[in-house]
């Protein structure tokens, strides 16, 4: 395809693919209005990005059928639907219950995006290139951290936290627009898919019988839900435990979100020179080693602001030369079935990453440790499925 046509395209899916974390970063340097505004606490709102991510996790598995027997275009545009209505929704929330409810439904919404927008790079772009097109993926996901909890602190500082839910709403209607108009349907609608229970079930077992499916999402999976935990437990470990400011820690997380830009297109570059497995394999056993020194460090309480910044930092940098590879080669087994094994992989992405937040939530509030301790744990036991997977 043109240049042009080629740019676009990765922007619009792109931009569907940050949907997801736009909502969950956006509102975090809120935390602490929105607790004292709903009588509640920070544990307590955190369920909110709990629930946001189980209900990703949970509408993945949804939407993939969908987009295998309806084309990619048509779940889409209900997901955005749903997605505008419950931003819209948020505004008049006068409880924490409702919030959490209602961010459940957002995130059903959302995944929509998510689930269509891998979905559709295997079906536009060979094997071969799918690692650089989700490094390009990378890059506009990983704007979102740079500019969501920023433009929510300042947003926040001037309006108020439920203006986040009216900038989210308009951005949606906006990505619905560009999705009718710019984005092509990829994918054949087959009127000989089922929906009943049965044969779907069937088409996620036959995903899962890969085993290079099985070994690659669990991989990306559980080292994501590194990601989360840092995500969930951030607003406390800098605004709290730290003291830094709405703003600050805005800047913070769009400075940490460097490394993980810089990571995943610096991967495109090693590409030429190494193979997607070899990539993943010494980058999660650096961030082993990373990550354990983090805890090392949290444990003796030797760390400050700039060295937990620092080993964050490193985790990141190691997630994204991890992530792009490891979706390539889970998803490079298959065709037919690119939308379920799409769902499955994110479904398990976002079900590990509510796992983690809820577990990091369950902590003190006024310790650093509980980060680390997931951190460490989630790449050790990614460590162990690539091996055991590749025996």
């Amino acid at each position: 395809m043109a240049k042009k046509q080629h740019f676009y395209l990765i922007l619009i899916l792109g931009s569907l693919a940050a949907l997801g974390p736009f909502s969950i970063d956006m509102y975090l340097p809120g935390f602490l209005d929105i607790a004292q505004d709903l009588k509640s606490n920070e544990s307590t709102v955190a369920l909110s990005l709990s629930s946001f991510f189980i209900g990703i996790s949970a509408g993945q598995l949804l939407y993939g059928p969908l987009l295998d027997k309806y084309g990619r275009k048509k779940p889409l545009y209900f997901g955005l639907a749903l997605y505008i209505v419950a931003s819209f929704l948020c505004l008049a929330v006068t409880d924490v219950n409702q919030l959490i409810v209602l961010r459940f439904v957002q995130a059903i919404g959302s995944c929509a995006t998510a689930v269509a927008s891998v979905a559709m790079v295997r079906d536009l772009f060979s094997v071969e290139e799918s690692p650089k097109v989700f490094a390009s993926l990378m890059l506009v996901i990983a704007v979102s951290p740079m500019l969501a909890p920023t433009a929510g602190g300042y947003l926040i500082a001037a309006l108020g936290w439920k203006y986040v839910f009216v900038f989210l709403g308009f951005m949606a209607i906006l990505m619905l627009l560009a999705s009718i108009f710019k984005l092509p349907e990829s994918y054949k609608p087959d009127p000989n898919y089922s929906l009943k229970p049965k044969p779907i079930l069937n088409s996620f077992l036959s995903v899962l019988k890969e085993s290079q499916f099985t070994t690659y999402a669990l991989v990306s999976s559980i080292t994501f839900s590194g990601l989360f935990a840092y995500v969930s437990s951030s607003p406390t470990v800098f605004m709290k435990i730290y003291e830094v400011s709405k703003t600050g820690y805005g800047w913070i997380f769009a400075l940490l979100s460097v490394a993980f830009i810089g990571s995943s297109q610096l991967n495109s570059l090693i590409l030429r020179w190494f193979s997607s497995k070899q990539i993943v394999k010494w980058a999660l056993l650096a961030q082993c080693a990373f990550s354990l020194i983090f805890l090392v460090f949290a444990l003796n309480d030797w760390l400050n602001l700039y060295s937990t910044i620092g080993f964050i930092a490193l985790f990141l940098c190691c997630l994204g030369f991890i992530n792009p590879n490891a979706a390539a080669l889970a998803l490079a087994p298959f065709n037919k079935n690119a939308g379920s094994a799409s769902a499955l992989m994110g479904a398990l992405q976002m079900g590990l990453g509510a796992l983690a937040s809820v577990m990091v939530s369950l902590f003190s509030e006024h310790s650093v440790v509980p980060m680390p301790l997931v951190m460490t744990v989630a790449a050790f036991i990614a460590l162990m499925c690539l091996l055991i997977g590749k025996k």
